[in-house]
């Protein structure tokens, strides 16, 4: 390693939408001066993206007691469990062994990994937390508890559609949990071990308070350390590292799709893409391919392998889909996202609302429809369409009709001219906030600061 370092150590989730904005923020700190040490759990289906810049650690568990996290079920959690209890004394072992010219500075931990905060206090070295997700949807854990706390759970269903009071516009039926049945002790467990950050002495945010600033002022209010919100991490790496183009993905990206995207005409298409983890079935796949088909709307839709229900890939299409749209759509397995919503033929995004992908289509001015799955998603696209304005929910993902209806909404009508100008102003924003003298540059010359006074 090289001589006379400062080092911070990076202990990302092995998870897509996890691990992209950890290393995103491993290239600005790398840009500040700092080496970048990534250590992670061991990957189970993936290989870990290579970056030239920094220096990978596997981290051992007891992979084969664990499931898998190529999709999201009950497995994940119990395999982060596993990652959790068995990796906290293999990476204490790990720094211990490696011969660091220099000095370790912090250990900066995915919120979902919180053995990173016990190695670290194991190690007498400060601990800093990033959260990946929204400050929206961080908040709603508090509420999930606070139900608990009042023995008011489970709600009555009667209860889906009413506002949760003092977290507008969210509603009962978009909290975390399923709050209107017994939650399991598990599940509560798993939520206090990721909202906790026990020693941690600082909190990394993956957003501006251009999008959030009421909710980050409610969360700093019961959380007394700093706050440095760095959002959007790809945007600032794109702009301040040299590295930026490094790609993170762990599955192979089909760059052929920019070709056909040169060929077609600006803001056009319609890009659907529902993330790394998300898994469909075979109705949903017929009613979307019949909508696009019915649509006359060019457009590009990511389908991973795997990813329908019962289906190894694509051969529960309607059998003459292909003859139907021609050239006018195109089907990959995975895409290179960030060049595709900059293109200028993109003009929607049908997404299930990951953060990554909401910031990452609000940056490129590219309106979105929102089809969430689980998790943060929910969240995410009730801000998209309630607050922000700049998207459209899509109510009835098995029915062609109101898919279609969507699509034209906002590819064709006058309502979706006016979410793409909401959208464009919200962008303008964002790309002040990581020029020069901007809220998010200088947060990160305020964590660089930190960092070196530990």
């Amino acid at each position: 390693m090289s001589q006379n370092k400062e080092w911070v150590v990076l202990v990302p989730t092995p998870l897509q939408g996890h691990f992209t904005p950890m290393l995103q923020l491993g290239s600005l700190l790398h840009s500040k001066g700092f080496s970048i040490l990534v250590a992670h759990p061991e990957f189970d289906t993936y290989k870990p993206p290579h970056h030239p810049d920094f220096t990978f650690l596997s981290v051992p568990y007891a992979l084969s007691r664990s499931g898998t996290l190529s999709t999201f079920s009950f497995d994940t959690l119990r395999t982060i469990g596993t990652m959790n209890r068995d990796c906290r004394g293999g990476l204490v072992s790990l720094l211990k062994d490696e011969e660091f010219d220099g000095r370790i500075r912090c250990i900066i931990y995915d919120w979902v990994m919180n053995f990173g905060e016990a190695v670290a206090t194991d190690l007498k070295l400060p601990s800093i937390v990033l959260r990946t997700s929204s400050a929206a949807h961080t908040l709603s854990y508090q509420v999930v508890f606070d139900l608990h706390a009042q023995n008011r759970l489970p709600l009555s269903v009667t209860q889906k559609q009413d506002l949760v009071p003092g977290h507008q516009p969210l509603r009962f039926q978009d909290l975390p949990a399923e709050v209107f049945s017994e939650i399991p002790d598990g599940v509560l467990q798993f939520f206090d071990s990721i909202t906790n950050i026990r020693s941690s002495v600082g909190i990394i945010w993956n957003t501006t308070e251009d999008l959030e600033h009421k909710e980050l002022n409610q969360y700093q209010q019961n959380c007394k350390v700093p706050f440095f919100n760095l959002g959007p991490l790809y945007k600032m790496a794109a702009t301040l590292s040299s590295s930026s183009s490094t790609t993170t993905s762990f599955l192979e990206e089909d760059a052929h799709c920019i070709e056909w995207l040169d060929k077609q005409e600006p803001k056009s298409v319609i890009y659907i893409s529902l993330g790394s983890l998300t898994s469909i079935d075979k109705q949903e796949l017929e009613e979307t391919a019949s909508a696009l088909a019915n649509s006359g709307q060019p457009f590009l839709w990511v389908i991973r392998p795997s990813s329908i229900e019962s289906s190894s890939w694509i051969e529960g299409l309607p059998d003459n889909f292909r003859e139907l749209i021609g050239e006018r759509g195109q089907i990959v397995k995975w895409a290179p996202q960030k060049k595709v919503l900059a293109h200028r033929a993109v003009g929607g995004f049908l997404s299930h609302c990951g953060w990554n992908s909401t910031l990452e289509s609000i940056c490129e001015a590219v309106p979105m429809i929102c089809r969430p799955c689980f998790g943060d998603q929910i969240a995410n696209a009730r801000y998209i369409t309630q607050v922000w304005g700049i998207g459209l929910e899509l109510e009835h993902v098995q029915d062609r009709k109101a898919i279609e209806s969507t699509i034209r909404r906002l590819m064709v009508d006058n309502e979706g001219k006016e979410i793409r100008q909401r959208v464009l102003e919200l962008k303008l924003k964002l790309d002040a906030s990581v020029q020069n003298d901007g809220s998010s540059y200088n947060s990160l010359n305020d964590l660089t600061d930190f960092i070196l006074s530990r």
